[in-house]
């Protein structure tokens, strides 16, 4: 069996705070996110994995929807960006085949999560 890799992705704007964090990250402030999907499977007749259009339909429905441009405290209640990930991956789990979520807050600072670390 051909099995292989596929990701996308994705960037969106958002505000939070953390709540009860003793740096500056306790006050209201924003970031640009940048979002990595990594989806693996059986490469099928159709010589693909998975549609890219698929994997962008879902998260733009599952994740982005609920994110992008929303204050993240109402929607995860200690928005971390480790936080962040496991809402992404519950969101997404049952959706796509995952091998990886990654998730960049700001520039130079991340968090990922592969199928192995579940």
């Amino acid at each position: 069996m051909n099995t292989m890799r596929i990701g996308c992705e994705f960037s969106f704007d958002a505000g939070h705070f953390i709540p009860g964090h003793q740096g500056p990250c306790r006050q209201i402030h924003g970031h640009t996110y940048r979002l990595e999907v990594v989806v693996e499977g059986p490469v099928k007749d159709s010589g693909m994995v998975m549609d890219f259009q698929t994997v962008k339909d879902v998260v733009h429905r599952e994740v982005l929807s609920a994110l992008d441009h929303h204050l993240l405290n109402d929607v995860i209640e200690n928005p971390t960006v480790e936080a962040c990930i496991e809402w992404i991956w519950a969101r997404l789990q049952h959706h796509l085949p995952l091998a990886s979520v990654k998730l960049w807050e700001g520039e130079g600072k991340w968090a990922e999560k592969t199928a192995s670390s579940r």
